[in-house]
């Protein structure tokens, strides 16, 4: 039975916090460029804006619905059958630098793989919730939840995005285990991504110039491993205090997508060590408060629902700061929350609400 009268204000206000704090680093971060290429300092702030007031629109209203209306195959199965179609209808589309990724309508433009995540956490949830004491059953259980995740993980590769495959990926993993699923099955599955992850990183000629770099960005400075020296600059400078808000160098066209994939590396800079604890710790209550409802929910679903979502913005999370202080090869994943993107920023929102309204649930 329900005992708690409203959502997690913890999570609501780390939520708000995340958002708001993003809004004031898009602008930092994008005001000389946007000012450069379209004549205002405002440009992608404005348009973050709005799409943060459309997000927190869809979060307070999904927070208000029952989480265990999508407990239902009437809407699990059309929302993973739309996903799947939208992810392959982008091959109809006109490639972007060589990449199947977008919808494009005029200004806007949308991207289907960021519904990958949501749609695959709704699938397993519902499929896992009466399953957790089948998970021996490697060809009734095991191999039919794998099966849409290697569908749509296939697909997104195939756009290319890596980034997002993998996280895709591990958070299929992550709620299986959840589920009881041995660890022997996942290293047989980690043994057969292996050979693919191999071809995908070294035998594609612009991943395997990305790792060479990653492993020694000095051999080639001003080509291959100008992303990651630029943004090591960028954090190296910032010291302990930063040099303060707007007063960041490397965004002024050194640092690559200072608004989007690289904007934790602004952060650095401008805010210095201070603001990249700050944004650490937010997430870290985020990640709490969200696990806290997932293994305190009675209600297997509920678990799932909130599991999956809170890992997915963490694992993004960690792949982005990785990235940004070169633990990790370059990959295109945004900042939850932070990064300038619609589309992620409106679907993580709209995940919230979801796991708001689980946290109801909680005492």
């Amino acid at each position: 039975m329900a005992k708690r009268v409203g959502v997690d204000k913890w999570l609501f206000g780390v939520v708000l916090l995340l958002v708001l704090f993003g809004l004031v680093m898009v602008f930092s971060a994008s005001a000389v460029m946007a000012k450069s290429q379209f004549g205002s300092a405002y440009f992608f702030m404005v348009r973050q804006s709005i799409w943060a007031g459309v997000g927190l629109v869809a979060m307070v209203l999904l927070m208000r619905v029952d989480y265990r209306h999508y407990n239902n195959p009437r809407v699990v199965f059309p929302i993973v059958a739309v996903t799947m179609l939208l992810l392959m209808a982008v091959f109809a589309m006109r490639d972007s630098h060589n990449t199947h990724r977008w919808f494009r309508f005029g200004a806007l433009s949308f991207q289907p793989s960021e519904l990958a995540t949501p749609a695959l956490i709704l699938f397993l949830a519902y499929f896992l919730q009466t399953r957790m004491h089948k998970m021996d059953d490697w060809r009734g259980t095991v191999l039919r939840a794998a099966l849409p995740p290697l569908l749509f993980i296939g697909l997104i590769l195939k756009e290319p995005d890596l980034g997002t495959a993998i996280v895709c990926a591990a958070v299929t993993m992550l709620m299986l285990y959840l589920a009881g699923l041995q660890v022997r099955y996942i290293g047989i599955a980690l043994a057969c991504a292996s050979p693919v992850l191999y071809y995908m990183l070294f035998r594609v000629p612009w991943r395997r110039a990305r790792m060479l770099a990653f492993v020694n960005p000095e051999a080639d400075p001003r080509g291959t491993g100008f992303h990651i020296l630029q943004s090591l600059i960028a954090v190296g400078t910032g010291g302990i205090r930063g040099l303060g808000l707007m007063e960041g160098r490397q965004k002024l066209f050194y640092l690559p997508e200072p608004h989007t994939d690289f904007i934790f590396a602004n952060i650095c800079e401008e805010l210095g060590l201070i603001g990249a604890v700050l944004v650490i710790t937010m997430f870290v209550i985020f990640g709490y408060r969200g696990l806290r409802a997932a293994f305190l929910s009675t209600d297997p679903f509920a678990r799932f629902l909130a599991f999956g979502i809170t890992t997915a913005v963490l694992i993004q999370a960690f792949f982005n700061m990785s990235v940004v202080v070169a633990l990790l090869p370059t990959k295109g994943i945004t900042l939850p929350f932070i990064s300038f993107g619609g589309t992620s920023l409106f679907v993580t929102l709209a995940c919230m609400g979801i796991l708001l309204n689980v946290t109801r649930e909680i005492d």
